[in-house]
């Protein structure tokens, strides 16, 4: 937090001190080839935050905001120039924040990571987070911090479908993609796209609750504490021919039930083996893969039909609907009537 001398003019037209302002220096570091949209939602989100705080009867800590970069042009994915101050020169950050790169799929990503602008980058992220800087990373950001060093032997997150790419990656970091934000230290990291917002009001929230519940009042956000409900179990299961033979043995068998000795048969591997590949591949074990699927399935019959909570939980396995409503509370956080509601 710095703390400015702030002046003001005298009835002689003689600037004079009149006492000091808190303020939060927060940085948002643009690589080339930013995610429009997660770059303006960080910047929409802290500056509807500004202007709200001066509505308040006790207004917190301003927010000064710097868009920064490691080279002098910065463009986004969509061509638009950002104009930034040097990572260098700018002000020693309280918070630095990273918008998402604008590849989205896991090679081009892979290819984008390799660029000397990255290394620069978390070379930058090193030094703020010596200084005590509050860092947050959004969907494909989350790679940036990741290949700092700077997020090993902490939990994170990621945008679901990049998960397995930033298992494979980073090892000595703890995973979990269902989760919309995750905090570990001084690091944050979100979801995809929208999960920048969810990122700006969590740095508001640190300094004010009052002000992060007033903003996304405004922007309309509900809390979405969760990634799980929008995510395509067979889309990370296609990341390995070996899992996707148990995705699909999985899907005709979601009414039979599990049963790991048959699903290694039908997948052509051993128990052993086929634990170890969903573990490095989706993080979760076979049985838990398989509940996701279930889950998949009866949110699917959920907002697609109107057969009855039991006659659904007979459809995926289950013995009565009170079990089916217990998992989607526990997986989605969201019961049945949140789910039926959903799109109708």
């Amino acid at each position: 937090m710095r703390v400015w001398a702030a002046r003001g003019p005298t009835s002689s037209g003689k600037s004079v001190e009149y006492g000091i302002v808190l303020a939060m220096e927060v940085s948002v570091l643009a690589l080339q080839g930013a995610f429009d949209l997660g770059l303006s939602a960080l910047l929409d989100t802290l500056g509807t935050a500004k202007e709200l705080a001066g509505t308040m009867n006790a207004p917190p800590v301003a927010i000064n905001v710097t868009v920064v970069g490691v080279r002098r042009r910065v463009s986004t994915a969509q061509g638009f120039s950002v104009p930034v101050v040097a990572a260098a020169k700018s002000r020693d950050p309280d918070a630095v924040l990273l918008p998402a790169l604008g590849e989205k799929m896991p090679a081009s990503l892979t290819q984008r990571l390799t660029h000397r602008d990255v290394a620069d980058a978390g070379g930058a992220l090193r030094e703020w987070a010596q200084g005590g800087a509050w860092i947050g990373a959004a969907c494909t950001s989350t790679f940036v911090l990741a290949d700092s060093t700077l997020l090993d032997g902490h939990g994170a997150t990621t945008s679901w479908w990049l998960a397995p790419l930033f298992r494979q990656r980073y090892a000595r970091i703890g995973l979990d993609e269902s989760r919309m934000v995750v905090s570990s230290g001084a690091f944050v990291t979100a979801g995809a796209a929208l999960a920048h917002i969810d990122l700006a009001l969590g740095l508001i929230r640190r300094q004010s609750p009052a002000l992060a519940a007033l903003t996304a009042r405004y922007l309309l956000i509900e809390p979405r504490a969760s990634q799980a409900i929008f995510m395509i179990p067979d889309h990370l299961a296609h990341s390995d021919p070996l899992v996707e033979r148990f995705e699909r043995w999985a899907r005709r068998h979601l009414r039979k039930g599990f049963s790991l000795s048959d699903a290694a048969r039908s997948a052509g591997a051993s128990e052993r083996t086929l634990a170890r590949r969903l573990r490095s591949v989706l993080g979760k074990s076979p049985l838990s893969y398989f509940q996701d699927l279930r889950v998949e399935r009866a949110v699917h019959l959920l907002q697609t039909s109107n057969s009855s909570v039991d006659r659904i939980a007979s459809e995926i396995g289950y013995v009565d609907g009170v079990t089916l409503r217990t998992l989607l509370r526990r997986k989605l956080g969201r019961g049945v009537r949140e789910l039926r509601s959903r799109d109708r």
